[in-house]
């Protein structure tokens, strides 16, 4: 059973600092997936887990979608938790597949409208190619196997495909799966039908959100080439990037703000959680720095956040 969190040094709840001070943990989570998308805790439960662990403030992130938002937004008012509506935005750049929080304090409006159905027929496509793949390396009926662990009819993603891959025997765990058919630069994984990462972030900032550069540390880049996916992200309208997702090294985390700072982006922080007993739980990250980088909920789309009441927030809320 998950323990509540009770970070070091705590700020009083609906009390964000203007600054990143060092050494200081937030009860602040912007970025977690329920059963929407590829979580295993539906909206509600995810919303009460985070009550129980001690946040104040939360975004529900589900790949591609924002189906969940209204029913964490129920929650959220009910465990007295303010919520930023969100989602997570597959892209792509360079040939690599790049992650873009998209906090939307307005609601689900604007171009991402499109853009999420476009984003859901993208998915249904990449399934399909996907289910061939593995069908080709010894999984029959690939498809229908990752239907049932999915167990709804939401877009199906390669989590679903790599529970199928257990559930068989194929593999013999989650890691296995991806190690040798669904992660970066296996048969099963499968790029083509993302957008360019400009155009996902363009629809963010029309729409009246917030872009966020998801987990850069995860993607194996080079610095250099890490500050060059930044500067084509910011080109692009992005404005802010998560400074630390999950549990990360602190000399990374801190050459990373050297990097926000450099560019005067925004920093943000989430568990990247999906399931309980894994290596993340809502609110659970490393200590961010001391930085000159500027918390998330400075910028003006979101300065409102500081001060929210629990439930959803809105614009001026």
């Amino acid at each position: 059973m998950l323990m509540p969190l009770l970070p070091e040094n705590y700020l009083p709840a609906n009390s964000l600092p203007p600054v990143f001070d060092a050494d200081q943990r937030y009860t602040v989570d912007l970025h977690m997936h329920s059963t929407a998308s590829d979580g295993a805790l539906t909206p509600t439960e995810l919303v009460k887990l985070c009550a129980e662990r001690g946040l104040t403030h939360m975004s529900l992130t589900d790949h591609d979608t924002m189906e969940g938002i209204e029913e964490a937004g129920v929650a959220a008012q009910q465990a007295g938790i303010c919520l930023v509506p969100g989602c997570e935005l597959s892209t792509r750049w360079q040939g690599i597949n790049i992650h873009v929080v998209a906090l939307m304090p307005g609601g689900l409006q604007g171009p991402l409208v499109e853009g999420l159905e476009q984003q859901r027929e993208a998915r249904i496509k990449r399934a399909e190619v996907i289910a061939e793949r593995l069908e080709k390396m010894g999984l029959p009926n690939a498809l229908e196997k990752a239907r049932a662990q999915a167990g709804s009819d939401r877009p199906l993603g390669r989590p679903d495909f790599a529970r199928a891959l257990v559930a068989e025997g194929v593999v013999a765990d989650w890691a296995g799966a991806f190690k040798r058919y669904l992660g970066s630069g296996k048969k099963g994984d499968v790029k083509a039908h993302w957008p360019e990462i400009s155009d996902a972030v363009a629809w963010v900032v029309a729409s009246g959100g917030v872009a966020v550069l998801a987990h850069p540390l995860r993607y194996g880049l080079t610095r250099r080439k890490r500050g060059l996916l930044m500067d084509t992200f910011q080109a692009a309208g992005g404005q802010s990037v998560e400074l630390v997702s999950g549990q990360q090294n602190p000399d990374s985390t801190r050459d990373l703000a050297r990097q926000l700072v450099e560019r005067d982006l925004y920093a943000s922080m989430g568990s990247d959680f999906h399931f309980p007993g894994s290596h993340a739980a809502p609110g659970s990250m490393s200590v961010i720095p001391r930085t000159a980088a500027p918390p998330i909920w400075q910028h003006p789309r979101l300065v409102h956040l500081r001060d929210a009441p629990s439930g959803m927030l809105g614009p001026g809320s």
